[in-house]
């Protein structure tokens, strides 16, 4: 049976404001799920946009919002993202201190009724955040590090994907893999393969000349 592969095209490769709305509005009913780089200098060397760009977005479009966090410490900030319309709102595990402040966060984006996820570095081992993916909706796996476009996949990812996988598997949770960073139509199947749910992509959908056969193309595994 063939596996339903969601794709979220990236804002990273969009340096303007206005350029992510329309591009929002040209992926709706092309792309599943707009992913919303956030980004501060104090957890990654780039600053980008904030809650405000999400709610534009909303406002001006029908596509699903994949929030993704790069910043350090977000607990105050999170409800904003959720006023502003994130359908999914992803945290960084390196970004808090104290983790109980983490699990915390976890815990009140989905009370509010949005999913919850979590996502790791490379250089971090998964075996580290093993016991947070239970009160997670998605665990996102970082392919690059994060924090600027156009990236090569590491060669790793597909193994730390496979264990993320299989540590889903034997603990029967429920949780979504997405894949960030360096994704394409070279390493989509492989990475699917290895239990990938949700690939992001940025250059490769956003510099194609055909935006929905680069999608699709993502998306095929057989």
């Amino acid at each position: 049976m063939k596996k339903n592969v969601d794709v979220s095209v990236s804002t990273d490769p969009i340096s303007d404001y206005q350029n992510i709305i329309e591009y929002a509005k040209k992926m709706q009913g092309i792309a599943d799920f707009l992913h919303c780089d956030i980004m501060s200098d104090n957890f990654v060397q780039k600053n980008t946009y904030d809650f405000n760009l999400v709610k534009n977005i909303n406002r001006n479009s029908l596509i699903m919002l994949d929030v993704h966090l790069m910043v350090d410490e977000p607990s105050e900030d999170i409800i904003k993202y959720i006023q502003a319309g994130a359908n999914i709102i992803t945290l960084h595990y390196e970004a808090f201190e104290s983790k109980e402040n983490l699990v915390e966060a976890l815990k009140f984006i989905q009370e509010h009724n949005v999913l919850a996820g979590i996502s790791f570095k490379p250089s971090t081992p998964f075996k580290e955040i093993r016991s947070f993916v239970f009160g997670c909706d998605l665990v996102l796996v970082m392919a690059v590090e994060p924090g600027k476009s156009g990236q090569t996949l590491l060669e790793e990812t597909f193994d730390k994907v496979k264990e993320v996988d299989e540590f889903k598997r034997n603990n029967n949770l429920r949780f979504k893999i997405e894949v960030d960073g360096g994704v394409n139509d070279k390493n989509s199947k492989r990475l699917i393969d290895c239990g990938a749910d949700i690939l992001v992509s940025g250059s490769f959908v956003y510099e194609s000349k055909n935006r929905k056969e680069a999608v699709a193309a993502l998306k095929e595994h057989e």
